[in-house]
């Protein structure tokens, strides 16, 4: 199933894509997709589509998932990605976090923060934590997910990399979290190890490739994070990115306003973003 919210930002009702692509709302029987409602999707998606209102028009789509409380995020977990940055692949995940107020919908525009001049681009893996986490194993991880989604994980590298300190001040902006359009539930997306994934900048592809590259896959990340700390409904894990990001090219390549960013993995659905400075 393919849950989604959708409506003016800050005010997102609950829907759900039906098999033909159109857009259902689910408000008529839960108040978000988000906290509790995570823990019960199954019943959620045994609910007849057909039986719920259709959405007219094309409504703004804001992030597949509300009310969450950590955005974390696995650095350098493509050995080829962490190649391209001169890094080495880390013998345990590097943790750093994208503060919530950094999400956004999937096609809200990228907001370019005053005196940036190496804003970037990462296409990541996201899953959303659907039942409470502690201390849990690998083979029990998957219970605890309650889907998947597309991330960008919008980077400022002098920010991240430059101005010492943690690198979450060099990822958490503005609108430096589009997460969604959809978020899949586990049965739908099938093998998530071998997912195709892509970015293109201005129509060019940058970024194509595969979560089979992934050092350190999702039952793992589950087990390891939990061990730290107890991970909630509606916490996003965005898991690292392929090659292919504006850092890593010869010159280097940053975003300005007026770039359209367009990216998606397999069965997740697709994102496009327009580049706009902030004011």
């Amino acid at each position: 199933m393919k849950f989604v919210r959708y409506g003016e930002r800050g005010s997102e009702k609950p829907g759900l894509v039906d098999a033909d692509g159109r857009l259902r709302d689910l408000s008529g029987h839960v108040f978000d997709i988000a906290g509790e409602v995570l823990t019960r999707l199954g019943d959620v998606a045994a609910i007849d589509p057909a039986s719920l209102p259709l959405v007219s028009g094309d409504p703004r789509l804001g992030a597949c998932v509300g009310q969450t409380g950590k955005f974390i995020c696995i650095g350098l977990n493509y050995a080829d990605h962490a190649a391209e940055s001169g890094m080495e692949v880390p013998p345990e995940p590097v943790i750093f976090a994208k503060y919530t107020s950094a999400i956004c919908g999937p096609n809200d525009p990228i907001i370019i923060p005053r005196g940036s001049e190496k804003t970037d681009w990462e296409v990541e893996l996201g899953f959303v934590i659907g039942k409470t986490a502690k201390y849990v194993s690998e083979a029990d991880a998957m219970d605890h997910v309650a889907g998947f989604c597309v991330v960008n994980d919008v980077s400022e590298r002098s920010y991240q990399i430059e101005r010492s300190g943690q690198w979450s001040k060099g990822k958490s902006s503005d609108n430096f979290g589009p997460t969604g359009p959809w978020l899949v539930t586990p049965d739908e997306v099938g093998d998530f190890d071998r997912l195709s994934m892509w970015l293109d900048v201005n129509g060019e592809r940058v970024q194509d490739g595969s979560t089979a590259t992934m050092v350190y896959r999702v039952p793992f990340l589950i087990s390891y994070l939990s061990q730290f700390f107890t991970l909630h409904p509606g916490d996003i894990i965005s898991t690292g990115t392929p090659p292919g990001v504006g850092l890593g090219m010869t010159p280097p390549r940053y975003l300005k306003a007026g770039d359209v960013v367009e990216l998606g993995i397999q069965g997740l659905g697709s994102q496009k973003q327009v580049c706009v400075n902030d004011v």
